[in-house]
């Protein structure tokens, strides 16, 4: 009988490596990750926060490296792949999740440290990422790159003009990595989150009025929990996705096809 059984999401003798792992989407994709059988770099801001996160994976008979790097600063991540190399041999899959949102207003009123800031971490820290990890993958005979970007960078936010445009150029980077990338059996591919609960988003789901404007424009009526993301980041990751490249992927509860209700 012919197997009919799908592709594999085990991520077993893999290394993976995540931004922004110490809390929200990205510790929720560590940890799935993790669960899979991949050995997980974990990279943020803050030791002790990454430490944590790396307490609960091992608890649960996972493999995890915190690293305390800020993807701003191009030598820090050079040397956050290399301590990566160094410990596991290589990096099979990337994700790339830190992300900063330092202006809340109309875009005219931002400043160019606003948009210093915010292109540093958010566009360039992922391409800085990408550039230091795709030469590992290559050695290794390909890999995965997973960009979480935002319906801010499909649809315009109001009062996040900034990082609007920043998750819009995450797109397109997204794009142009896989073309780039795809003679090295590199996949990149992009999540696009909708309202999810985490700190990130906490000036919205912590004040009654305006959580209350936002959900209108979501069908689901709801934020979702990191942890709804972590199914597809998981997929993209595996060897099920083998075919799939340069193709983002919504998860919103179906804010970008729905409306807000009349009345």
């Amino acid at each position: 009988m012919k197997n009919t059984l799908p592709p594999s999401f085990d991520l077993t003798g893999k290394v993976a490596v995540v931004t922004g792992a110490s809390r929200g989407i990205g510790r929720a994709i560590a940890e799935a990750y993790a669960q899979a059988g991949a050995k997980v770099a974990l990279a943020g801001r803050k030791q002790d926060a990454l430490d944590a996160v790396a307490e609960t994976i091992r608890a649960g008979g996972g493999e995890a490296l915190p690293l305390a790097t800020h993807t701003g600063d191009a030598e820090a991540v050079e040397r956050l792949v290399a301590r990566v190399a160094e410990a596991w041999g290589g990096v099979d899959i990337l994700v790339n999740n830190a992300a900063t949102n330092p202006h809340f207003g109309p875009i005219l009123t931002a400043e160019e440290s606003h948009w210093e800031k915010t292109l540093d971490v958010n566009v360039k820290g992922y391409f800085r990422m990408a550039k230091a990890c795709a030469g590992q993958m290559r050695a290794r005979g390909g890999g995965k790159i997973v960009n979480v970007a935002s319906v801010a960078g499909k649809r315009p936010q109001p009062m996040m003009g900034v990082y609007c445009v920043s998750k819009a150029a995450v797109l397109m980077l997204t794009e142009v990595l896989a073309v780039e990338l795809a003679d090295d059996n590199i996949q990149v591919n992009a999540i696009i989150p909708g309202f999810v609960k985490t700190k990130f988003s906490r000036a919205i789901w912590d004040n009654p009025a305006l959580n209350e404007a936002v959900l209108k424009a979501v069908p689901q009526h709801r934020m979702a929990m990191p942890e709804e993301l972590a199914g597809l980041a998981l997929f993209l990751a595996s060897s099920a996705s083998d075919f799939v490249t340069g193709a983002s992927h919504v998860i919103d509860g179906g804010q970008l096809v729905g409306y807000p209700p009349v009345g």
